[in-house]
């Protein structure tokens, strides 16, 4: 299918540079996100062929990175222990965290030196990190490609997500700025109709899917089912999507992360904004792990206070766990949260 859009360009003794957008391109992105409540975790495209010598201007449209790694090497890992144990952690009844002598977690240092706005060049030789968006409005990053072969990049904060630049000689004929064009419009295309659908998503009995995925980093960000209604009794199961290239919580406790930041859970989603680490009540599991799910309640940890701790489905961080369970013993209505996305709520009423 792809050949069929493929145009070749003459050889040129001029060296010539290709755009690929870090995320959806911007023109698309009011259409994914307000009408479909959704997202990609991709390069567009997610490929692309120069010549020798030639360049890849690499845009930021989301927040998302790019990472040549050493060739053979793994991409950079987007969490990282600070080398400091936890202590003196409390819930709001006074009463010590579990996570207490567990590792603190940080962004990992490697990603908050930052390129962005730089030319740079490489060979598969030494690799190339361009840091985390953080800035207001950064601008793009230009690589060159001084020697043939094909290059894998990544994104270190969406597992799962990669590109590809493929340098050939300049005798060879490559797709046209035309052609190019095409086969991103192409990409957007099909992602929008897997965002459509997962507006549709409908787990098992029992779970709670946080967030749905689609292939090739579609996302759509909400609880499945967003109101739920059970018994008293009933044990949940949250866990991600299994396509899913992002990270997410599962909290329910006082306050609305995203319209009262200085809420007890709006404190904890303001650490993920922290370089230095994370509250380690907001990424860690608020009930250790491996035991009877939590008992869910207005007086659990003195505030009704309960999460899952980050999710995701990423090897490079396997201190985060793919799911957590809770009991829900008392009857009432509960708010949940993801503290990462925190415009993502649910509601779970037990009766």
């Amino acid at each position: 299918m792809v050949a069929a859009i493929v145009v070749a360009t003459p050889v040129s003794a001029h060296a010539a540079t290709r755009t690929v957008d870090m995320g959806l391109p911007v023109k698309d992105q009011k259409t994914f996100n307000q009408k479909y409540n959704s997202d990609v975790n991709n390069f567009f495209p997610n490929g692309v062929t120069i010549h020798v010598g030639d360049s890849v201007r690499f845009a930021p449209t989301g927040f998302h990175t790019i990472n040549f790694p050493v060739k053979g090497r793994n991409p950079l890992g987007l969490v990282a222990p600070t080398g400091q144990a936890i202590s003196g952690a409390k819930d709001a009844a006074g009463n010590p965290f579990w996570f207490n002598g567990q590792s603190g977690l940080a962004f990992n240092p490697a990603l908050l030196k930052f390129i962005f706005g730089k030319s740079v060049s490489y060979t598969g030789a030494k690799a190339i990190e361009s840091g985390l968006p953080v800035q207001n409005h950064p601008k793009s990053i230009t690589v060159k490609f001084p020697k043939a072969g094909t290059f894998t990049y990544y994104c270190n904060i969406h597992p799962g997500m990669k590109g590809s630049v493929r340098v050939v000689a300049a005798s060879k004929a490559i797709p046209s700025v035309k052609a190019v064009t095409k086969l991103v419009r192409s990409q957007v295309a099909a992602d929008l109709v897997t965002a459509k659908k997962l507006a549709s998503t409908k787990p098992p009995a029992g779970t709670v899917s946080v967030g749905a995925s689609g292939p090739k980093g579609v996302e759509f960000y909400g609880f499945f089912p967003n109101n739920l209604t059970i018994s008293t009794g009933t044990t949940l199961h949250f866990t991600m999507s299994s396509a899913t290239r992002e990270d997410h919580t599962a909290t329910i406790g006082p306050g609305d992360p995203e319209k009262d930041p200085k809420s007890y859970l709006g404190t904890l989603a303001a650490s993920f904004n922290s370089p230095t680490g994370f509250d380690p009540a907001a990424v860690y599991p608020s009930d250790q792990p491996g035991g009877t799910p939590a008992a869910v309640s207005p007086t659990l940890h003195g505030n009704g206070f309960w999460n899952s701790g980050v999710m995701d489905n990423s090897a490079s961080t396997p201190t985060l766990p793919a799911s957590n369970t809770a009991t829900f013993n008392t009857p009432g209505t509960y708010q949940v949260y993801c503290l990462i996305h925190p415009f993502m709520h649910g509601t779970i009423t037990v009766k």
